[in-house]
């Protein structure tokens, strides 16, 4: 299972989420508004887990700028991207950058949405509907996530708190691959807790 960590900024906490055994990728976030921006590189950057960069409306060469200067495997893309906008970054980025469209969810009808995507994006982030960007902390029904029957795998995210475990263990859908961890595991903005991280990791894999 993909288990990605996000809203990470501070070079100590990075290198202890790195280390990790479980942690797949990391997230960081270029949306200014948010109290987890990050405005320049980290003095420690993972080694072990894939950087991801998550962005919101952000013009293709924000992305492509920081593309260079970060070493992201994968951009996230977390606003009111459009499916051309994801073709043209594609097209920019090429095929070895994996592409997540963050698509928010209410209602079952929420996940048509997600189609005119289908084969452009290489995964979904089913998201808590909220009027923010950058995600509520709030859980979704994922019992609606059983009327998706598209052919891109997606991660589960949405106010994922450490006694989920058995939660996750007991979804199931052929296209479920990951979670995405953020405030949940906070002790504040940007810093998480690897010790719970890690009995969570654990309960998880056991």
């Amino acid at each position: 299972m993909i288990i990605k960590v996000c809203g990470m900024r501070e070079p100590d906490n990075i290198r202890a989420v790195d280390a990790l055994e479980g942690v797949t990728w990391m997230g960081f976030i270029f949306h200014p508004r948010s109290p987890r921006f990050v405005s320049e590189v980290p003095a420690y950057m993972p080694l072990h887990c894939k950087r991801v960069g998550v962005f919101v409306n952000e013009p293709q060469q924000g992305i492509l700028d920081r593309m260079k200067s970060f070493g992201f495997g994968l951009i996230q893309l977390h606003g009111n991207e459009t499916p051309e906008y994801c073709q043209e970054l594609r097209s920019s980025i090429g095929s070895e950058l994996k592409i997540i469209k963050m698509i928010p969810i209410t209602t079952t009808s929420d996940l048509e949405a997600a189609k005119p995507y289908e084969g452009i994006v290489d995964f979904f982030l089913f998201e808590t509907r909220c009027s923010i960007y950058g995600g509520s902390g709030r859980s979704f029904d994922w019992e609606i996530l059983q009327q998706y029957h598209g052919n891109t795998p997606f991660l589960l995210t949405g106010g994922i708190q450490p006694t989920d475990a058995e939660k996750i263990k007991a979804f199931h859908h052929p296209r479920f691959v990951g979670i995405d961890l953020n405030s949940g595991f906070e002790t504040a903005p940007t810093l998480k807790a690897p010790a719970a991280l890690r009995t969570f990791l654990t309960q998880l894999s056991h």
